[in-house]
């Protein structure tokens, strides 16, 4: 372990491999993905990737790529968390959705609380929290100043492994005003995994179980009087000062949908490795019979779907590029315009990805390999619900498009 270190009063260990770098978790994340394939069955008919492979991306230390090095994290930053997630959803799109959305808010903590409440919530080292954005349930103020929470939260992703939950409530303002979003941070020991996931059309192994929090204490400075829609960074954020890193003020609304993008980018490219499969090991159905490889329509499918997914990696790992500039150049730079105009490419990545799997890959790898279970058919369930999601099918395809007009040409 490395040199444990004292912080705010509580006493954290520094990362497990001090000399880890960032190439050398993706490169795990890459070695790691093939057996995922392999286990995909499995982790839908659990509803969750398995204890063992939770525990190889622990000792690989995927749970602390965002984590602040200060507690324990490598804080390898977003480009590298991105390349591990597109790894993982390459190899089983339930477990890069459910790693993605369980150690990704590790960044909005790292970015949004201050110091005291960062000591706290990291102190575990390894931080899995599942988030919601939908506000539920009720939060009543404790005599000590703090919050007393009641609610139960759907599509927690991450939820089987996780150490904490990051949830939305709606809180009395006073004066006779409407209520007012409250985003909060509960550890595990306060609520309870419900068991009513796995019956959806795709994603069946995510780990997107609702999370019931039954008179859950939750101090005041583990709250922010705020939706994280609402948030802006572009005035500093604490932990930009707190870690002297520029990521931990980036924009909160762009992170999330390059998730999206990354998580879409992966699918496709596992679609992708399952048709090449086929392509070598299948022939045509029409004389003359030769191995599909060998045929110039099957040869014009593929290389079109991996044209269009190579565009779409090419185009989110760029998106990760501007998000990084875009925060190094200071808080003043991480305007709306500019987090909706990283938005809308990851947005056009996640239909291109879309569009090569149901118009190329899935329509013709015939009717076999598409067979309940098989990889292909896997795929397609998986990005159809994928599709479903908030985030996609109304903020990427309608509303972040006309937010980025209005914000370039000022209106309100």
């Amino acid at each position: 372990m490395g040199v444990a270190a004292t912080l705010s009063g509580h006493r954290v260990p520094g990362p497990p491999e001090p000399d880890l770098t960032p190439s050398e978790v993706v490169a795990r994340a890459e070695a790691i993905a093939p057996s995922l394939v392999e286990r995909q069955a499995e982790t839908e008919r659990r509803t969750f990737y398995a204890e063992d492979t939770h525990e190889e991306f622990s000792r690989a230390g995927f749970y602390r790529i965002l984590v602040p090095r200060r507690y324990g994290g490598y804080e390898f930053g977003v480009e590298t968390f991105v390349r591990v997630v597109i790894a993982l959803a390459r190899g089983c799109p339930s477990t890069g959705w459910m790693y993605c959305l369980g150690a990704s808010h590790a960044l909005a903590v790292a970015s949004l609380f201050e110091e005291r409440a960062q000591a706290e919530l990291f102190a575990g080292g390894d931080f899995i929290c599942p988030a919601t954005v939908v506000p539920s349930g009720a939060a009543e103020r404790h005599p000590d100043g703090g919050w007393v929470i009641d609610g139960t939260w759907g599509y927690c992703s991450g939820s089987p492994y996780a150490t904490h939950f990051m949830g939305h409530t709606m809180v009395s303002a006073g004066d006779g005003r409407e209520p007012a979003p409250m985003l909060f941070v509960v550890p595990r020991d306060q609520w309870t995994r419900l068991d009513d996931w796995g019956h959806a059309l795709g994603l069946r192994g995510s780990g997107s179980h609702s999370i019931r929090v039954e008179r859950g204490r939750v101090p005041d400075h583990h709250t922010i009087a705020a939706h994280m829609s609402q948030l802006t960074v572009t005035d500093g954020t604490p932990g930009r000062a707190l870690h002297d890193n520029p990521e931990y003020g980036g924009g909160q609304l762009s992170f999330m949908v390059l998730e999206d993008a990354a998580l879409a980018v992966g699918m496709a490219k596992g679609a992708l490795d399952a048709y090449e499969d086929l392509m070598r090991t299948r022939t045509t159905s029409f004389p003359p019979i030769v191995v599909r490889a060998e045929d110039p329509d099957y040869q014009f499918r593929y290389g079109k779907a991996a044209g269009m997914i190579a565009t779409a990696e090419a185009a989110t790992l760029d998106a990760v590029r501007q998000w990084r500039e875009t925060a190094a150049l200071g808080p003043a730079a991480v305007t709306k315009e500019q987090e909706l105009r990283i938005a809308a490419i990851c947005g056009e990545a996640v239909t291109l990805c879309w569009r090569a799997v149901e118009r190329y890959l899935f329509p013709t790898a015939g009717s076999s390999a598409v067979r309940h279970g098989e990889r292909i058919e896997r795929v397609w369930r998986d990005m159809s619900m994928f599709h479903t999601h908030a985030g996609v099918s109304t903020f990427l395809a309608t509303l972040a498009k006309r937010d980025l007009a209005r914000a370039r040409f000022g209106i309100g």
